[in-house]
């Protein structure tokens, strides 16, 4: 049952994030290192939210940490002179699949961890140009450029990310301006360390420039082409934005998106499905000169006390075991509202005191304020030291033509039951962003319309979840009615699938993959399982709650708790598991009989 206290839980918990960070910043504890070595031996390589996929740690015996380009090309040589598995981690480690780990084989593999290969930042303002070492972090990166009275037009919202990761995995903002909202395509020159004869040292540098044919295939490489050392990206003139948050009615939202992405330089939609609302983010520049020092915050990066973030994943918990659909509605209904009272996290000073909230570029295209400093009372509300909040992302990647209907679709489930998807909504709804046509081989090839979600995600793998049906059907059509492409970054397992087929440009990838690597040093089984869109080998009992495989047997489920692998309710060729009486009951769901 949804106790007054459990309802505070969720008012504190939002206050906590839409409120000030600056105590909170003061006393919080930053991430951990995703690579965790022992006294006696061996490290041990997590995701930030420190289970990966598959649910099984990934060991290595050891790892690296060059600080040159030249001691970057020295660990490549001395790997493929002993026809070692090499990966490159970074100080950060946001990737979701197992694209860092090098092979099952551990003691045939090397970590490279560029952290501490952050300290060159060149910017050149006569040609608008920055030069940056891989490891550097995206706020150092933005920080230094507007010290320079320029601007990096395109950034992920999130800012825990390294250079070389981000481009490397297709990270964006949101933009069908310009170039567009994805950072690779502000890619000019890259330079990589690949493999080489032994006459040529075992490795060499290779710098690719704009007209280079293999720069489409670095840009987006997943790690795979070889270990980038430096980036070169594009850069503007130093500007401000004008941010606005319009809370509304969701109606026809599905025929406007267009006109929102094409009228506003860096326009963005958030839909809350079971709360019928839809927030249109108004933002574009404005000059230098209009006043206004705001900036972003969002409340989803900011510090949360431990304390509240263990108290939600609890409360969220409970709803789980009791099946309390109506609790998660009314924890949905606070988020929301404290969402629109604290403006998303925008801030005109220390706080949010009303639209539009104008800053200046550096301070308002991503955030991430829960990395920075070094107590204990507090952290990002998913580190996984702290049991706190623990949960899936699923990102699908539309061509613009498709996304109308694909949400057409959602509605049409959403009205069966719109209570059923306020599992979404105590998160960040559906998050919905634009990308613009890319050369890059593994990037869009053409406009595109980004959705990201958020959604419970069970403790123990083989505990099924409160409306799992919903989100695997939700998915499935995404991925495999409109064949949307996944973030390369994101996703459970099954989103994968064929998608080697959704790219008009894979195979030149391939190619440029065998000509800069052709001993497949940087590949490993992980890698390629994502990159060929491999189904699972064996399908095993219970595989479909982890979204490891679509389910085709009752046993890819969980019969034993009542989930059985049925045909989906709006999508009929989705197979999900729902919970039911029976396998072969004649059911009704949300008041229907299928």
């Amino acid at each position: 049952m949804y106790t007054t206290w459990n309802w505070f839980l969720g008012v504190l918990h939002l206050v906590t994030w839409g409120s000030s960070s600056t105590l909170l910043t003061i006393y919080a504890m930053p991430p951990q290192s995703p690579v965790q070595c022992s006294t006696t031996g061996g490290c041990t390589l997590y995701n930030s939210y420190g289970v990966w996929g598959d649910r099984k740690d990934y060991h290595a015996p050891n790892v690296t940490y060059p600080t040159t380009e030249q001691e970057l090309r020295s660990v490549v040589a001395y790997a493929n002179q002993n026809k070692l598995k090499v990966k490159v981690v970074t100080k950060f480690s946001h990737t979701i699949p197992k694209l860092a780990c090098p092979t099952s084989n551990s003691e045939a593999s090397l970590l490279v961890s560029t952290e501490k290969y952050n300290s060159n930042i060149v910017v050149d303002k006569e040609n608008l140009v920055v030069t940056v070492d891989a490891g550097v972090g995206l706020r150092e990166l933005i920080d230094k450029v507007e010290e320079a009275g320029l601007s990096l037009v395109a950034a992920p919202y999130w800012e825990g990310v390294s250079v070389g990761g981000l481009i490397s995995t297709g990270a964006h903002g949101s933009s069908w301006w310009g170039k567009g909202g994805a950072v690779h395509d502000y890619v000019i020159g890259l330079s990589l360390i690949v493999p080489a004869r032994p006459s040529e040292g075992y490795a060499k540098i290779i710098r690719l420039e704009a007209q280079d044919p293999l720069l489409n295939a670095a840009k987006v490489s997943l790690g795979l082409l070889g270990v980038i050392s430096k980036v070169k990206l594009s850069l503007e003139r130093g500007f401000k934005r004008s941010v606005t948050y319009n809370f509304t009615n969701d109606d026809h939202f599905e025929d406007v998106f267009m006109d929102h992405a094409k009228k506003y330089e860096f326009a963005d939609i958030t839909w809350y499905p079971s709360k019928n609302t839809a927030v249109y983010r108004y933002d574009g520049r404005v000059p230098l000169n209009v006043s206004g020092n705001g900036f972003y915050d969002f409340i989803g990066f900011q510090s949360n006390l431990i304390l509240v973030s263990k108290s939600i994943r609890a409360t969220e918990k409970t709803f789980e075991n009791t099946r309390d659909v109506k609790g998660k509605c009314t924890l949905a209904t606070t988020t929301v509202s404290a969402k629109k009272l604290v403006g998303n996290g925008l801030k005109n000073g220390l706080i949010f005191t009303g639209y539009p909230v104008i800053g200046q570029q550096g301070k308002m295209q991503t955030s991430g304020s829960c990395l920075y400093s070094s107590s204990s009372f507090s952290t990002c509300a998913w580190d996984p030291r702290i049991n706190g909040l623990f949960f899936y992302e699923t990102t699908a990647i539309f061509p613009a033509p498709k996304f109308g209907d694909f949400i057409r679709d959602v509605k049409k489930l959403r009205d069966l039951n719109p209570e059923n998807f306020c599992g979404v909504d105590v998160y960040n709804g559906f998050l919905i962003r634009f990308i613009k046509a890319s050369g890059a081989y593994l990037g869009q090839s053409e406009d595109s319309v980004v959705v990201d979600f958020n959604y419970y995600r069970a403790t123990e793998a083989s505990t099924p979840r409160l409306n799992q049906d919903v989100w695997e059907e939700v998915e499935q059509m995404a991925f495999f009615k409109y064949g949307a492409k996944p973030h390369w970054a994101k996703n459970r397992n099954l989103a994968f699938l064929d998608v080697q087929h959704k790219y008009p440009n894979f195979n030149r990838f391939i190619a440029a993959r065998k000509q800069l690597d052709p001993q497949n040093m940087f590949s490993s089984e992980w890698s390629d399982e994502i990159l060929f869109g491999k189904d699972a080998a064996n399908k095993g009992d219970g595989c479909a709650l982890e979204g490891q495989c679509i389910c085709s047997e009752d046993r890819h489920c969980s019969p034993e708790n009542g989930y059985f692998c049925k045909q989906g309710l709006v999508y009929k060729e989705a197979r999900v598991c729902r919970y039911s009486q029976s396998s072969s009951d004649n059911e009704y769901f949300y008041g229907i009989r299928y």
